[in-house]
């Protein structure tokens, strides 16, 4: 197999990135700005046309769009419409602020749903919570979005990166005793807070620590040090494109570890496109079952290739609202976002406020797409509690090795998760 020069992917991931109300000023009308009348306006700040990331996270606000015209086309929640504002921001800082502040100040939105990114994200909060705006399935597992005194505007959507990273951690010590291990980690809140989580529980066995800058493509660095350290397991805290990044360069090296795989990067058929692409970009052949094959990583959905009953639904969303965009794991994402913020928004009822749709999210009662429960209560704005585990094989096809398992971010055990999940039906979104 001839892998495609280091200095090559640099060029096609240059300028990659990287997931109690306020006074406000929107005036006294602010707890129903966005919401009045027959619609409901909801923003995102996601980044939208980078090169390495069109396969990756550009998708996740098509599947969300998919479950609004889904609800839309059903009469809406409570005859109210989802209008779906979405602001590009190129995954940088200083642009999340302006859009941000575009939806909130010009557009007048609701709340903010499925704000991407832990750098870019972390720059707003407090204008959110100043604002009064909800700020809701924040996509990042950063603990951060899990702090009702500071931000209690802000809730969490997936598994925050220390529970995961306990879960990832505890499979590794047993299946893979003795193993000495490495981790590349995104230096940001990314990686300081997945390694906490495997601190918890394999410490002693890592080996080497290796960060890398969302902003610089080169990982030849971190990958010679962690083969010179002699990992043998490599944990990936990486978005999917320094994923795909990583195994190439491991592979150029003639470097084999065990690569365990954080769920933000971890999502196989985004891999599988960011790696052909980056290979056909190249004119390098590059075989991804090959690559791909012996991975482990984690989730808390349900897999899209899965007979789950959210799949169904959502294979039958897909096949009507977005046939031409493929159903990954990514999309799944945002379906199974926007399907959440569905049933907060019906929870809140029918006379809607933003104060109503917070409690709604603190109730409890939020339960719908995971493989886990949320955390959700008036004392924590945590998201997913938990994951499952699976690896690839050979053809590139995911199977679960450890159920759902829930911990805290704490030394408490990791256990199973509740078997009981609620259905589509059990749900009764619409209809």
């Amino acid at each position: 197999m001839r892998i495609l020069a280091l200095g090559v992917v640099a060029v096609l991931l240059a300028g990659c990135g990287g997931a109690g109300e306020g006074g406000g000023t929107s005036g006294g009308d602010a707890e129903r700005d966005g919401g009045r009348d027959r619609h409901v306006r909801a923003g995102r700040h996601p980044p939208a046309a980078d090169r390495a990331r069109r396969p990756g996270y550009a998708t996740i606000s098509k599947g969300a769009q998919a479950v609004y015209s889904y609800v839309n086309d059903a009469g809406g929640i409570h005859g109210r419409e989802i209008d779906y504002r979405v602001e590009d921001d190129g995954y940088n800082p200083t642009r999340t602020v302006e859009v941000v502040k575009k939806l909130v100040l010009q557009d007048k939105v609701f709340a903010l749903v499925g704000g991407l990114g832990t750098p870019t994200h972390s720059k707003v909060v407090d204008f959110l919570t100043a604002e009064g705006v909800p700020d809701v399935l924040v996509s990042s597992g950063a603990l951060a979005w899990d702090d009702p005194g500071r931000s209690p505007m802000t809730f969490g959507f997936q598994v925050d990166y220390t529970r995961e990273a306990k879960i990832l951690g505890t499979h590794i010590a047993e299946a893979m005793p003795g193993r000495e291990v490495g981790v590349l980690h995104q230096n940001d809140d990314v990686g300081r807070d997945g390694m906490a989580g495997l601190d918890r529980v394999i410490e002693d066995a890592i080996v080497s620590r290796q960060p890398y800058d969302p902003a610089n493509a080169d990982v030849l660095p971190q990958l010679t040090a962690l083969r010179q350290s002699g990992a043998e397991v490599v944990v990936c805290e990486c978005v999917p494109a320094f994923t795909a990044l990583a195994i190439l360069t491991a592979a150029r090296l003639g470097y084999q570890p065990r690569f365990v795989v954080s769920s933000i990067g971890a999502d196989v058929k985004t891999l599988t496109g960011l790696l052909a692409d980056f290979g056909e970009r190249a004119g390098a052949e590059v075989s991804v079952p090959a690559l791909l094959s012996g991975m482990t990583g984690a989730g808390y959905l349900p897999d899209a290739d899965s007979d789950d009953p959210w799949i169904t639904l959502f294979k039958e969303i897909h096949a009507k609202y977005i046939p031409d965009v493929p159903l990954t794991d990514t999309v799944v994402f945002g379906m199974a976002q926007a399907y959440t913020f569905a049933q907060a928004l019906k929870e809140a009822g029918r006379d809607l406020t933003r104060s109503k749709l917070l409690a709604a999210f603190e109730s409890g009662k939020i339960e719908g797409p995971g493989m886990t429960p949320f955390a959700f209560s008036g004392e924590s704005h945590a998201g997913y509690t938990g994951a499952y585990v699976f690896t690839v094989d050979s053809e590139v096809r995911t199977n679960v090795v450890r159920e759902p398992m829930v911990t805290d971010r704490g030394d408490g055990p990791v256990t199973p998760a509740p078997s009981a999940r609620k259905t589509p039906a059990d749900v009764a979104l619409v209809g």
